[in-house]
């Protein structure tokens, strides 16, 4: 038996068109589309209604680009293969003013984006006047600016609304070349469910959201995402142990009284993060501690009611990916890109 990795595409396409449906959308989908496939989820976006893409890496943009060629597809990091870039009709940001100045001859013809460093402090121009100065370059193709709000679900300081006042403040100085962009875009999932589509924006940048969970847990129903992704493992084995006994490498667990501990095969190899350990996995509808995690198994201590074969849930419509987020396990992407799916066995709903 083996563990195994359940994508709903059906689902995916849904959750995406939700959101597009509603507001302009670029979808993230850096880092395989957050492991869940590159190529399936661009068809699920596409299919519903999505025309524009955002990643970090240039292998990913070319493919992006060899899926479609009307779409935009927007390099989020610095690079300097211009060739490449402009071959594949990649938009690129540019992180600084002396990134421009460096590369300026190298840019002419390339689409560009001009990205706002903001309080993120990780990329971008500090200066809207230096912004200005690479809008007023007619040499230049810029067809949009963007920056990134880090506070959007921090709801316990003002840091969100001081980070929104820098942008605000960009885009006031930048007022008049807003018109001739076609793309000006800051907010994140949290931020557009928090706060709607913001003036002067053209679209959002949709991360978790499009892949069915929701950005923060409080005052949000469950029905605005849907979870796309299901992982389950199975019972091999039972074992029981008395009081006093040990059980997992170095006696990582110890009973307190006799127990039963059911072997499932699935493990950190797998892509589990270690903080999964602290919260229960589901069998037959029960919830049951997990008391060791190896490299290929659980220990999961359980009752007389398990049996060898069946099926145990780890990640599914009731284990949701937002709701081990808010117990603090990790974030979404955390919890996602460490699945090694070579480990399992995949299952695709379409």
């Amino acid at each position: 038996m083996t563990a195994t990795f359940i994508r709903n595409h059906r689902r995916l396409t849904e959750q995406a068109l939700s959101i597009q449906s509603k507001v302009d959308t670029i979808a993230i989908v850096k880092n395989d589309a957050y492991n869940f496939g590159l190529f399936d989820t661009f068809t699920a976006f596409h299919k519903a209604g999505i025309r524009a893409f955002a990643t970090t890496n240039l292998k990913e943009a070319k493919k992006l680009r060899s899926y479609d060629s009307d779409i935009m597809v927007l390099l989020l990091d610095p690079c300097t293969e211009f060739e490449e870039m402009r071959e594949h009709e990649i938009t690129l940001s540019l992180p600084s003013y002396s990134f421009y100045q460096q590369y300026k001859d190298e840019l002419k013809g390339l689409s560009v984006q001009l990205v706002f460093r903001n309080d993120l402090n990780r990329l971008g121009f500090t200066d809207s006047s230096k912004m200005a100065a690479v809008l007023d370059d007619a040499s230049i193709k810029v067809n949009g600016l963007w920056t990134h709000f880090a506070y959007a679900d921090d709801f316990q300081t003002n840091r969100h609304e001081k980070e929104i006042n820098n942008w605000l403040g960009v885009l006031n100085d930048l007022n008049s070349y807003l018109p001739r962009l076609s793309y000006i875009h800051a907010q994140n999932s949290a931020s557009y469910i928090t706060n709607g589509l913001m003036a002067n924006h053209t679209h959002i940048r949709g991360g978790v959201i499009l892949y069915g969970t929701r950005p923060y847990v409080e005052n949000l129903d469950l029905s605005l995402a849907r979870q796309t992704v299901e992982v389950t493992a199975n019972v091999i084995e039972l074992t029981d142990i008395k009081a006093g006994e040990s059980a997992g490498y170095s006696a990582a667990f110890t009973a307190k009284a006799d127990t039963r501990l059911a072997v499932c095969d699935i493990g950190y190899g797998n892509g589990l993060i270690l903080s999964r350990k602290d919260f229960p996995v589901s069998i037959n509808g029960n919830h049951y501690p997990i008391r060791v995690m190896m490299m290929s198994h659980l220990l999961v201590e359980v009752d007389q009611s398990v049996s060898i074969g069946d099926t145990v849930n780890l990640y599914n419509d009731e284990l949701r990916f937002d709701e081990f987020t808010e117990r603090g396990i990790g974030s979404f992407s955390q919890q996602m890109a460490a699945f090694n799916k070579e480990t399992f066995t995949q299952v695709d709903i379409t």
